[in-house]
């Protein structure tokens, strides 16, 4: 049985070489035939030099470095793409995922799950990040109209079926929880330790989550549009009824000259709501036309490492 660790890496300078040990001693009581994968997402430190320096001095570490910052879900399927293993584990660079509960997610795994994610039941994350976590997520799964968890995120340990499936799956916009749940299988969850990480700063900041929730909401929901329709409706009922009333004024002689604070109110109205419709449609067909290029998902630049045949 072979297991293949994948880490998405961006800013981890100094916590590397305490992952890849710590990885090192968790796996060695699964199995001494694994590999670890850590895709540089064009770290703006030194990551990559200490992933050279790992892969030269440990044959079981993979480094890639990506051309660019294409982000943590597109490293992740990096890394996917190269892994080898019958199980893959993927999880965080920062050691808030701890490596030691890779053995109960394996330990799970082998009851017959296909995919065994880790709940964070406890989260140690400061006061903001966990209310920007639970208001990005809670408003997420209202918009997509999925079930959405901000105590479950990429760490977790997928069967070789999943993970070829999730591969296969070339989509231009990547989220990796969402698409673990799209492909299906057998899947459960198990409570881990979430450990604390007070020197190290979240990359996903307002704007960065502000994007990756739109970039979900145009590739795996067509709610919004839905949502335009029914308030269009409703625009169209009330506009309707207005002019029913209207009429009805009219044929009492209440109205001698027509109203110039309606008129402006049901032009301001209207003309808002069309152009809300017409910027959400733009939306989709932008998504769609970057989607049709057809361009590569993530650039690797450079890789070190021997893959464990």
């Amino acid at each position: 049985m072979f297991l293949t660790i994948v880490s998405p890496v961006y800013r981890a300078e100094q916590l590397l070489s305490e992952l890849v040990s710590r990885i090192e001693a968790a796996v060695g009581g699964i199995t001494q035939e694994f590999e670890i994968i850590l895709v540089d997402d064009a770290s703006p430190d030194g990551s990559w030099s200490v992933i050279e320096g790992l892969a030269a001095q440990n044959s079981r570490v993979r480094g890639i470095k990506l051309s660019r910052n294409f982000g943590q879900h597109y490293a992740i399927t990096a890394g996917l793409d190269a892994a080898k293993g019958d199980w893959v584990v993927v999880m965080d660079c920062d050691l808030q995922d701890r490596p030691e509960e890779i053995l109960a997610l394996f330990a799970k795994a082998q009851e017959g799950f296909d995919v065994v994610l880790a709940r964070r039941a406890n989260r140690q994350d400061g006061f903001f990040k966990r209310i920007s976590s639970k208001l990005f997520y809670r408003t997420l799964a209202w918009l997509t109209g999925s079930h959405q968890d901000e105590t479950i995120a990429n760490f977790g340990i997928y069967a070789r079926k999943v993970v070829g499936e999730i591969v296969g799956m070339r989509e231009s916009i990547r989220y990796f929880p969402t698409m673990v749940r799209w492909v299906g299988f057998r899947q459960t969850t198990v409570d881990v330790v979430h450990a604390a990480n007070d020197e190290r700063e979240s990359s996903y900041n307002f704007k960065r989550l502000f994007d990756l929730g739109l970039d979900i909401m145009l590739a795996y929901s067509d709610k919004p549009i839905r949502l335009t329709v029914k308030l269009g409706l409703l625009v169209a009922l009330t506009g309707f009824l207005f002019a029913l009333y209207t009429l009805y004024r009219y044929l009492h002689g209440d109205i001698v000259v027509a109203g110039y604070a309606s008129l402006i109110i049901s032009i301001w109205m209207l003309t808002g709501f069309i152009l809300a419709t017409l910027g959400m449609v733009g939306l989709y067909v932008g998504k769609t036309f970057e989607g049709v290029k057809n361009r590569p998902i993530y650039i690797v630049e450079k890789r070190v490492g021997q893959a464990i045949e």
